[in-house]
């Protein structure tokens, strides 16, 4: 009888013990969660900087190049003509 009673003292212990870690798990799960959201939030602040940014390297580019740069008049020449294409484009769509 007092092999029982041993036994199911070690499995009290045991399934304390397990509780005890799953707790600690969900705890951890939580933590690891909030962690990931706010990277979430970071890298979405970060690519939203790097396509500003990128935009305002392509402006400068293009000022830079109307300045009269050497370098970017093939640059320059070449987008004209893209938005010139763009801008037939909505004339021919408004025009329809």
């Amino acid at each position: 009888m007092s092999e029982i009673a041993e036994i199911i003292d070690s499995l009290e212990n045991r399934i304390g013990k397990l509780f005890t870690k799953i707790k600690g798990l969900e705890q951890e799960s939580v933590s690891v969660k909030a962690e990931l959201d706010s990277s979430a939030t970071t890298i979405q602040k970060q690519a939203d900087e790097i396509s500003k940014l990128k935009s305002e390297c392509d402006s400068l580019r293009m000022a830079n190049s109307l300045l009269g740069g050497e370098e970017n008049k093939r640059d320059t020449k070449l987008k004209i003509n893209s938005l010139i294409r763009e801008i037939d484009y909505c004339i021919a769509q408004l025009s329809d």
